[in-house]
């Protein structure tokens, strides 16, 4: 059914917030996109003039298709190769959505993404709409088909998950530029001890290579364990140039929020590493090196102007 102007128009303004939302809650821009264009048909297909609120009838199709996703997600992830986690997206990128509150910034994070797996579908879907859109929860509850008690419990019990699995802090990016380049300082320097005074005590790093590039099965755990690991990731080596295929360069910017080192190749982004920087030090190095995940910031990295790199790898 073709639609008219203004019913084109309705669902153009909620494009942006559709796609943050489903972004948040898959952990993946090209599933994001996919359920926001799944919403549009469903648009199209629909008694238009029956539908009295147009934002709530889209995000509840919405929520819905990413509440298939997610269930189906969670077996393909049974059989993933190493360790999941999300599709990054580099500063700028719309899909990042709101970040005018901490709790908004926060529910994009690597970190927050990453730990939003531990929950389960209907608490991922209640803390996205609640703290990062400020659904009320008589609203979250009509998406949802609960009572409203039900869903002020789930979103205490989500939050709380969350809460448990990481320390807020927000560093400016000043600040948060200084301690990556003192990292990268240590990190070039051939020895450990540098390093390990930048890491807190628990720090871990968890690598993404999706079977598709070599990354560790298991995470790196501990100070000592971590900086030995990143001594030898930045250290030259004919086994690295074979692996990277040319000049790598690095980069320091931002990724969904965090300080991050943008990795390319001849302008391919090869790898995107997110830094969790608390008042201790350096907690998480969460790297994604799947290349079928950085597709999308590539198109972003081409597309924006960067400065020169801090490093390169030859």
């Amino acid at each position: 059914m073709a639609l008219t102007g203004n019913q084109m128009d309705l669902f153009e303004a909620s494009m942006p917030r559709l796609k943050a939302i489903a972004y948040r809650l898959l952990g993946s821009a090209t599933d994001a996109e996919d359920a926001v264009q799944d919403t549009f048909l469903r648009w199209q297909s629909a008694d238009i003039d029956r539908i009295e609120v147009p934002e709530a009838w889209l995000t509840k199709v919405l929520t819905n298709l990413c509440l298939n996703q997610l269930t189906s997600a969670r077996a393909r992830r049974e059989t993933y190769v190493g360790q999941w986690l999300p599709e990054p997206l580099l500063a700028g990128d719309p899909m990042l959505g709101p970040a005018d509150t901490v709790e908004q910034r926060e529910s994009v994070s690597y970190a927050v993404l990453a730990l939003m797996e531990r929950l389960s579908p209907n608490e991922r879907v209640v803390y996205v709409l609640r703290e990062a859109f400020g659904y009320p929860h008589r609203r979250i509850a009509e998406i949802l088909d609960i009572t409203e008690a039900s869903g002020q419990q789930i979103f205490h019990r989500a939050k709380k998950h969350i809460a448990e699995g990481r320390t807020r802090t927000e560093i400016d990016e000043a600040a948060a530029r200084r301690i990556v380049e003192e990292f990268l300082t240590a990190a070039t320097s051939g020895r450990t001890e540098p390093l390990v005074r930048l890491l807190t005590a628990d720090a871990v790093a968890i690598g993404d290579g999706g079977g598709k590039v070599p990354a560790r099965t298991r995470p790196f755990e501990g100070a000592v364990a971590v900086a030995k690991f990143m001594r030898s990731l930045f250290t030259p080596n004919r086994a690295a140039r074979n692996l990277l295929g040319g000049t790598a360069e690095v980069h320091v910017s931002y990724a969904n929020g965090l300080p991050a080192l943008v990795v390319t190749v001849d302008g391919r982004v090869i790898g995107v590493m997110c830094l969790e920087i608390t008042a201790d030090g350096i907690a998480a190095f969460r790297n994604q090196a799947n290349p079928d995940k950085l597709e999308r910031a590539t198109r972003q990295w081409a597309a924006t102007a960067h400065g020169e790199p801090v490093l390169r790898i030859s």
